[in-house]
């Protein structure tokens, strides 16, 4: 403990926006992650309590449940069922849930895209504080005593160099999260677009059994 805090120290003064980047990034990332765990929970919850009520036919039955839960899936698939009755081919539905899903994307990639670009303003910094510090450093160097300027030369390049290592400690992080962030969201949408498929299937299945009756 006592080593990262003389490390932290020594890195001078650009380590404290750095470490406001990286906390802000683990803010984002918490909460990121948070939703969308919860999101795919919600929407497995409700599309299982719709699949029985869709091959039943019971179509406002199934409206009533969606209308009433906050999950993505209840979102699109309340707009299929509302066109279900009014619309006379699978188009006019699937055109429903499409502009519900436009709403609903947002919502899900909200703030995602911020990690990338605050690792790159952590290893900016750091390059930055490196570049400061030598700059401090062969300044001091200069007017120092020509038996020293070896040993104060390597010693304020390696305390220079630490804004650098601890903005790389912060971008590597928050680029793999990132990374698993945004496959979580695409799994997500994959699965919304599998559900909508699913939900015009069982509504054209119907319609094509209630015409031939």
């Amino acid at each position: 403990m006592g080593t990262l805090v003389r490390f932290f120290q020594d890195g001078g003064a650009f380590m404290y926006p750095i470490l406001f980047v990286f906390a802000f990034g683990v803010a984002i990332a918490i909460e990121r992650w948070m939703y969308l765990t919860m999101s795919g929970a919600s929407n497995r919850a409700l599309w299982k309590k719709i699949v029985p009520l869709l091959k039943a036919g019971n179509f406002q039955e199934a409206a009533q449940h969606t209308a009433k839960s906050k999950a993505a899936i209840g979102s699109i698939l309340t707009y299929g069922l509302y066109r279900v009755k009014s619309a006379r081919r699978r188009d006019d539905i699937e055109k429903a849930m499409e502009e519900s899903m436009m709403e609903v994307l947002p919502r899900l990639e909200k703030r995602t895209h911020y990690l990338a670009t605050l690792a790159n303003i952590a290893t900016l910094l750091g390059l930055l504080g490196t570049i400061i510090g030598l700059i401090r450093a062969f300044t001091a160097v200069s007017n120092a005593n020509p038996a020293d300027k070896a040993d104060l030369l390597s010693a304020s390049i390696s305390v220079a160099m630490n804004t650098t290592a601890f903005g790389l400690m912060a971008a590597i992080p928050l680029l793999l999260v990132h990374a698993l962030l945004q496959t979580k969201t695409n799994q997500l949408v994959d699965s919304l677009e599998m559900a909508s498929v699913k939900f015009l299937n069982a509504v054209t299945e119907r319609q094509l059994n209630s015409a031939g009756a």
